[in-house]
């Protein structure tokens, strides 16, 4: 278990170091900010959206390295998916940072290499620093032009302290 972890660990500083699809994306149709007051991670998502697929997703912003490396794996997951499957993925994601998967840690295939995000739930305040690029994906998605806030509630789907 050892060795996954330092592997998840590996992965997770190597998309932090070097985030992929950083930067504003020409050609944009949709896009929103994201905030998270606790550590100071701000993120704008940029997605270009055609036919209700996702052509192309991109970020900028500055973070801490999970919320950077959760917006680089975010951004390459989501290239050529239609909104429906971003949707779900973004569900997925979420059930399992938050510990609502029910499943054990590691036994996430539908999630291929986001699974590293994992151990992010044995850390509660870091599950805003994972989560707020894909609060602030599906923004975008939604067209809403306010700052996402990971300290805005969000009804039952909250975690304790605010929204992730």
């Amino acid at each position: 278990m050892g060795e996954l972890r330092d592997l998840y660990q590996e992965v997770i500083l190597d998309h932090s170091k070097r985030p992929r699809n950083f930067g504003d994306l020409a050609g944009a149709n949709r896009r929103a900010e994201g905030y998270n007051p606790l550590c100071g991670d701000r993120e704008t998502v940029y997605v270009r959206l055609e036919d209700d697929v996702l052509k192309d997703v991109g970020f900028r912003g500055a973070g801490c390295a999970i919320s950077t490396a959760s917006a680089s794996m975010m951004t390459e997951s989501l290239k050529g998916r239609t909104r429906a499957e971003a949707e779900a993925l973004f569900e997925r994601f979420h059930d399992l940072i938050t510990g609502r998967d029910g499943e054990s840690k590691t036994e996430r295939p539908d999630l291929g290499k986001l699974a590293v995000f994992s151990g992010v739930r044995e850390f509660p305040i870091r599950v805003k620093c994972a989560t707020l690029p894909w609060h602030t994906l599906k923004a975008a998605l939604a067209g809403e032009e306010k700052t996402v806030s990971t300290e805005l509630t969000e009804g039952p789907k909250a975690e304790s302290g605010g929204a992730a």
